[in-house]
């Protein structure tokens, strides 16, 4: 069994279990969308990690409508909540740790969790 990063399937596997062109494929990198490991003679290895983020984009272009630029915005501000959210969860795990050790009384150290919600501006 592989993990979930590691880069085992080539271009070829990857646009069949897909069902789209290769070329697409190669349009997402070149996008910067999606970054495939290369081999020693180039060729592009995806993992499973990289399979699932081209599922989010199929589902973003395809369902939602959204064109590129607009899926790498998405893809942007996911990935910077989903850094928001280990630092909140690294956070909540040193509040437990001092609340353990008696330091912060409980009724000032409580955290929650939020919903997020994205709005994007035009200028």
């Amino acid at each position: 069994m592989h993990s979930y990063d590691e880069p085992v399937y080539l271009i070829s596997v990857v646009a069949n279990m897909l069902e789209i062109h290769p070329q697409t494929l190669r349009q997402y990198e070149r996008e910067g969308l999606v970054e495939p490991s290369r081999t020693g003679g180039r060729m592009r290895l995806y993992s499973q990690r990289d399979i699932d983020r081209m599922k989010l984009i199929l589902r973003l272009t395809r369902q939602m409508g959204v064109n590129l630029a607009g899926v790498d915005i998405v893809l942007q501000l996911k990935e910077q909540i989903d850094q928001m959210q280990k630092e909140i969860d690294q956070l909540r795990n040193e509040l437990n740790r001092i609340n353990r050790n008696g330091s912060v009384h409980s009724s000032k150290a409580l955290v929650t969790k939020s919903s997020y919600d994205i709005i994007i501006f035009e200028d």
